[in-house]
């Protein structure tokens, strides 16, 4: 069974090899990128509404994969997540509109 200390040393391990193959020198920083991205398409709908739904969660994470996928080194993680975020996204929003 794996430690405590062994999921942060492969944490430090994966965070050393995005620096390697990521776009800047400190490696994977795509998150300020992907908020300000989400922020701009669904920011004011979620100020109206005074939350996030689920829906705008998944579409977040395909967001962010789409800002992964555009730093650095071709990696298909990004590409396969996004395209399985797109895909909850829809399930997600299916519900929403059933459940109007």
């Amino acid at each position: 069974m794996k430690t405590a200390d062994d999921y942060l040393h492969q944490a430090a391990a994966e965070m050393a090899d995005r620096a390697a193959s990521r776009d800047t020198p400190t490696g994977e920083r795509s998150m300020a990128r992907a908020v300000r991205a989400w922020w701009a398409i669904y920011g004011d709908a979620v100020v109206q509404r005074g939350h996030v739904t689920e829906t705008e969660g998944w579409q977040f994470m395909s967001i962010l994969k789409k800002v992964r996928g555009a730093q650095g080194e071709y990696r298909e993680d990004d590409h396969t997540d996004d395209v399985a975020y797109s895909a909850l996204a829809a399930e997600s929003a299916a519900r929403e509109v059933e459940r109007e």
